[in-house]
């Protein structure tokens, strides 16, 4: 081999390992992102509702009613039904029914006892639904924050903004109460 190919080759090896090194930290990258809360509601959203409520329970408590899924008719009268379709994971889906709306939402996002994210479409309403979930000397800090975009919301925008925040507000309330009577 001459001289010339050895150093054309030894380029293009280098190259090459550069690209893989590239290529490693850009996915490293996207998924460290992903793992820290990178999930947002729309920013861009008509609608955007932010909310929060102290909860005199531990976070465990606070944290499974939240997540339980399936459990969510027996505590909350709004909704009457609600069904994990596979594990509590991004990418898992739920299908609920609130308000006599049939909703499917998909998982964004799960950090265990500090944020769940989810969202999609219905009816026409696009929505992205973040909460989080915080442990303070006072009790569980949960805030929620909820984007709403679509047809429907802007031939109504204020419209929908109440009736979004009329719904959280009861939300967190009866999370509230009944996170507080179990722990009693």
């Amino acid at each position: 081999m001459s001289k010339r190919s050895f150093k054309l080759t030894a380029l293009i090896s280098i190259i090459l390992l550069i690209s893989i090194l590239i290529v490693g930290v850009i996915y490293r990258t996207t998924t460290d992102k992903s793992n820290r809360g990178n999930f947002d509601v729309d920013r861009n959203a008509q609608v955007i509702v932010d909310l929060s409520i102290v909860i005199d329970a531990p976070l465990q408590t606070v944290w499974q009613l939240q997540t339980g899924i399936d459990q969510w008719p027996t505590w909350q009268k709004d909704i009457t039904q609600a069904r994990m379709s596979g594990p509590l994971a991004a990418g898992s889906s739920l299908n609920w029914e609130t308000h006599g709306l049939p909703v499917v939402s998909t998982i964004r996002e799960v950090d265990p006892m500090r944020r769940i994210v989810w969202g999609g479409p219905a009816l026409g309403i696009d929505g992205v639904h973040v909460w989080t979930f915080k442990s303070t000397p006072n009790g569980v800090v949960v805030h929620t924050t909820e984007s709403w975009d679509g047809p429907p919301v802007a031939a109504d925008p204020e419209g929908m903004r109440a009736a979004l925040t009329s719904s959280l507000t009861a939300w967190l309330d009866v999370l509230k109460t009944t996170a507080e009577a179990a722990n009693k």
